[in-house]
């Protein structure tokens, strides 16, 4: 059975985010949890509050606990983005875009 949990509107640059996400695909969740909660950034906040959302959910749905549950799939995408103007050299403006993130996990039971 699959547990889905989706998170949007993050404000952190997907290409940064994809870097833990790849970290983290294809494990058990005890280790993703613990991986996440050790490695010291803070994009990895939101990647760690949607597994535990998504595990959340399996508990609550199918009564599945954390130990038996893999992270089948892990998704970041783009969102939109914010456009803005900076002063640059010599009078001129400069175009400065934030990204923001759309992050999806898809959990899957052992058996």
């Amino acid at each position: 059975m699959e547990f889905i949990c989706k998170t949007k509107f993050i404000h952190f640059s997907p290409y940064k985010m994809r870097l833990l996400a790849d970290v983290i695909r294809g494990k058990d969740v005890p280790y993703a949890l613990g991986w996440l909660a050790t490695y010291k950034t803070k994009r990895t906040t939101p990647i760690k509050k949607t597994l535990e959302s998504a595990v959340a959910n399996a508990k609550h749905l199918a009564n599945v606990e954390a130990d038996s549950l893999l992270i089948k799939e892990i998704k970041v995408d783009q969102g939109p983005m914010f456009k803005y103007f900076k002063p640059g050299a010599q009078g001129r403006a400069n175009r400065q875009t934030k990204r923001l993130s759309h992050i999806s996990i898809i959990l899957e039971s052992k058996q």
